[in-house]
């Protein structure tokens, strides 16, 4: 992350560094703005990437507990046989 005194650097000068890295503004030394750069995003992107309740969910996905994509296929694998047998028994 750069840091930039307000009074030594102009807002194109933060835009193109904020393309590679955040830039903080100083204003007597304290930091009073952030700039991040966003070319190449969408407008979607940045919705999302910006949105508290997006992260939110994110954060409340990532507590759950998850399954591997074998154990995923077993679970379908079990879920199926029973629809087998059902469907030639009927017959």
């Amino acid at each position: 992350m750069k840091t930039v005194d307000a009074d030594q650097v102009s807002l194109d000068e933060c835009v193109a560094e904020a393309q590679e890295d955040r830039v903080v503004i100083l204003r007597d030394g304290k930091p009073v703005a952030l700039i991040v750069g966003v070319q190449g995003l969408d407008e979607e992107q940045l919705e999302l990437g910006s949105s508290d309740q997006f992260w939110s969910l994110i954060r409340e996905r990532r507590r759950e507990n998850t399954l591997s994509r074998a154990e995923l296929e077993e679970r379908i694998r079990l879920q199926e046989r029973p629809h087998s047998s059902r469907s030639s028994s009927s017959e």
